[in-house]
């Protein structure tokens, strides 16, 4: 189970930017349910030679591993993939008709979620082309532009790929949550081959040691097959699986660590290293020390397998990298924050054989992202706590992160665009946000990261997977309600994060609304909330208005025929926020699954059909997109006559197709068939 939080922007929020061409200059384009941003990286050219260089090479091991996480979401996606882009490449026929227009929509939507499964809600694009379109296009192409297995002609790949493409019923849910079915048999990602989900836990279990203080974290990094009716684990290594991208990861990161900013730095790169050479879940754990412990670089990086949240059963982690560097002046609120992290500990309103007696090493710090990768792009997170084990960050600490430029780009995409005035109650709440909105939400997110996932301690001999399939979202209920509690505390007055004490407010009014309402957008209609942190914010909000509808407390009422929340009892909502952490954080420690069951399948899975519909209708009107992500900027190395290097360029101008197929072109080292 993850334990990392990765915090997604609502729908509205932030200042509007325009350019001078009278365009909002961090869009970049919109198609199907999805928003393209551009973020910025300023500071950058403020940084030495030295440290430019080490975030040059650190960015190249970040992009060798893209297609990793491809391969990881599903078994075929790679081929699609090259497949749909040699006839995006090559087609020669009309361009303008729907067939071709739908197939390049489909093609932008498989590179931004990875595969062919939505990246949130997990389920199976519906390609708006026919397969008569696609079989002429791709039988029209060189085939030794296509991803062909040896032997296999160009329509026998169609044969072979077009059920994926076209028939819903074929691997339908990249990631199936549903209780009471086999997650493992029904969810299309490429973890798991042959086995059934109590084989795997049984594989599993056997391994763990409950008097194992210090445990691994097991089948992190590994794909667990079925092979002449033997259960293994092929893991993903120098010289196993995924070496062809690993090799080229290594290369990059051998390159930044000769250029690394301090002994203590180039441990962490050469650890890392060592990991994915060997495999050894013991060398990655003592990586993951020696990078909490590196807290005087400027530069830093994440770079492996990391979060599980792709993995129905929560073990196996994504490839993902994020390369950045310090935020000096932003920092100063999340120094303030961690400082004073035992204070927040002591004061938590769960029962104290639940807390730390001591918090350690405890970081957090704003940083502006330099590159996305892997599970990190084109969508990413606002706010990162790593890393996962329980005992690493109860013995040695963790590091929490806020990404500035990216929530920077997220509110100056997104205000003035007509979602609050649609769906916030009245001009009282909307000031609130328009006043208070982007800093409690950003001091949520470093609550959320800095505090809330660090918190907290599981009881001796308690299994961190106890709660399997819904370790995440309550991992992400508990790390939200820790924030929410405290965005309201005078201490933050007295610490001057806010301004005065009615400014927690608009987070409590953004949240409930959230979670009630808006976060529907993100749903089809007839399905259920199956994302950990769309099902921890439902659990939340749902929670909190049965126990505050007695006396209402908070509301949702009906005027003008649309439907709004109305918070009528701001203090009552924070005293229930503190109740329902201290649940959870019971069920955290103790391990109680039924309870994480209870609680997760009452109040986050379902929707209400009717509130769903008006809330489509409603955001359709604005023409808006639900999801956003971002084009990366892209850097480049001079060097002089000697192959000195000189500097590092940075530039924003890039597309998203056209970066798109650059990655495929020049990062994209994995055979079609792993």
């Amino acid at each position: 189970m993850a334990a990392a939080a990765m915090l997604f922007v609502s729908c509205g929020g932030g200042k509007k930017e325009i350019s001078e061409n009278g365009k909002n200059e961090y869009i970049v384009e919109q198609f199907a349910d999805l928003q393209i941003l551009r973020y910025k990286v300023p500071g950058f050219e403020e940084l030495a030679l030295k440290q430019k260089e080490l975030v040059y090479y650190l960015t190249q091991a970040a992009l060798e591993g893209r297609d990793i996480l491809f391969d990881q979401n599903g078994k075929y996606n790679l081929r699609i993939r090259r497949m749909l882009e040699a006839v995006y490449r090559n087609y020669e026929g009309d361009k303008t008709t729907s067939d071709f227009k739908n197939m390049e929509v489909y093609l932008k939507r498989v590179w931004f979620s990875n595969g062919i499964h939505h990246h949130y809600g997990s389920e199976k694009f519906v390609p708006d082309f026919s397969q008569e379109f696609l079989r002429k296009a791709v039988l029209d192409v060189d085939s030794k532009q296509l991803p062909l297995a040896e032997g296999q002609t160009a329509s026998q790949l169609c044969d072979e790929l077009f059920s994926v493409i076209f028939d819903a019923s074929v691997m339908p849910k990249r990631v199936n949550q549903a209780d009471g079915e086999d997650l493992v048999l029904t969810s299309a990602c490429n973890y798991y081959d042959g086995v059934t989900q109590e084989e795997a836990e049984m594989f599993y279990n056997s391994m763990k040691d409950p008097k194992d203080e210090t445990p691994v974290s097991y089948g992190l990094n590994s794909r667990l097959v079925k092979e002449e009716g033997k259960i293994k684990e092929k893991t993903w290594k120098v010289g196993g699986l995924y070496t062809e991208a690993i090799e080229k990861i290594v290369h990059w990161l051998k390159k930044a660590e000769n250029v690394a900013e301090n002994d203590t730095q180039k441990a962490v790169i050469g650890k890392l290293i060592r990991f994915y050479e060997t495999g050894s879940l013991k060398d990655f754990d003592e990586y993951a020390i020696l990078w909490v412990k590196d807290l005087d670089s400027r530069i830093d990086f994440v770079n492996g397998f990391t979060e599980t949240y792709g993995d129905p059963l929560g073990m196996k982690a994504s490839w993902e990298s994020l390369v950045n560097f310090k935020d000096l002046e932003a920092t100063r609120r999340t120094e303030i924050i961690s400082s004073n992290a035992q204070w927040f500990e002591r004061n938590s309103p769960v029962d104290d054989s639940f807390k730390k007696e001591e918090v350690k090493g405890v970081s957090a710090k704003v940083i502006t992202a330099a590159i996305l990768a892997g599970d990190l792009y084109p969508a990413t997170a606002i706010g990162i706590n790593l890393p996962n084990a329980n005992w690493i960050r109860a013995h040695h600490g963790s590091k929490s992160v806020t990404i500035g430029n990216i929530t920077d780009a997220y509110n100056k995409a997104a205000h003035g665009n007509g979602f609050n005035e649609e769906f916030v109650y009245s001009d009282e709440e909307k000031q609130l946000i328009d006043k208070y909105g982007d800093l409690t939400g950003e001091l949520h997110t470093d609550l959320h990261e800095c505090l809330g996932h660090g918190s907290g301690k599981l009881l001796p001999g308690v299994d961190p997977d106890a709660l399997k399939a819904y370790g995440s979202t309550i991992e992400e209920a508990r790390a939200d309600l820790f924030g929410l509690y405290y965005v309201a505390d005078p201490k933050l007055v007295e610490l001057k994060l806010v301004p005065d004490a009615d400014a927690y407010k608009a987070e409590y009014y953004t949240f409930l609304m959230n979670g009630l309402m808006t976060q529907l957008v993100r749903i089809l209609p007839g399905n259920e909330v199956e994302e950990a942190h769309m099902r921890n914010r439902q659990l939340i909000a749902r929670w909190v208005f049965e126990k505050a509808s007695t006396d209402k407390a908070v509301e949702m009422i009906e005027k003008n025929g649309k439907t709004y929340v109305v918070v009528n009892d701001y203090q009552k909502v924070r005293t229930l926020f503190g109740e329902l952490l201290a649940e959870i954080q019971r069920i955290k420690s103790t391990g109680d699954f039924n309870a994480a069951r209870s609680l997760v399948e009452k109040y986050a899975v379902k929707v209400d059909p009717v509130l769903h519909a008006e809330v489509l209708e409603r955001y359709k009107r604005l023409n808006l997109a639900p999801y956003k992500g971002f084009v990366n900027p892209k850097y480049e190395l001079a060097t002089d006559k000697d192959g000195n290097v000189t500097d590092v360029t940075v530039s924003y101008d890039e597309g998203y197709a056209e970066q798109m197929l650059r990655y495929s072109r020049d990062y994209s080292p994995l055979p079609s068939v792993n």
